[in-house]
């Protein structure tokens, strides 16, 4: 072990530190932690089929509910929060999956680095209330948002 390794940061951070993240960064981490608590909540509801677990975390992790889900907590967000939500939606260098629209995926890279940040400031309560609100409030996924879609795919590409 080398005498002059950096000591380890340990959670909960300040809020000053965990905002010093870069918002991809935060993001990195927000996906694992909100998804770990949609995979959770589903496990919990019922003991059902491997495939059908993952087919119902799906359409809750996928950016389009992700930015619906964003839009039902912003009004609740203190001012540090919006800052960072402004930071993760902003964030450069995101690379946009085929099946999602850009808008909604800088609405859902911003909704991971919440996730990210509460979890670095040891916010565990402000985690389960946000995402109390969002399993409760957001509708699914349906079949019309993905004709939506769809149609936004068909007419970026038709730009190109």
């Amino acid at each position: 072990m080398c005498a002059e390794q950096k000591p380890r940061a340990e959670i909960p951070l300040s809020p000053k530190e965990a905002a010093q993240y870069s918002p991809l960064a935060l993001a990195f981490l927000g996906d694992c932690i909100y998804e770990r608590l949609v995979r959770e909540r589903i496990l919990l509801e019922a003991n059902r089929p491997a495939r059908a677990m993952h087919d119902a975390a799906v359409s809750r992790v996928r950016a389009a509910y992700q930015a619906k889900a964003v839009e039902h907590i912003l009004p609740l967000l203190t001012e540090e929060e919006s800052d960072i939500y402004r930071r993760g939606r902003n964030a450069s260098g995101i690379s946009v999956p085929r099946h999602a629209t850009p808008a909604d995926y800088r609405k859902a890279t911003a909704l991971e680095c919440l996730f990210a940040y509460w979890h670095l400031c040891g916010a565990a309560e402000r985690i389960h209330q946000m995402f109390s609100i969002i399993w409760d409030e957001v509708p699914l996924y349906e079949e019309s948002d993905a004709l939506q879609q769809e149609a936004a795919e068909e007419a970026s590409t038709q730009n190109i």
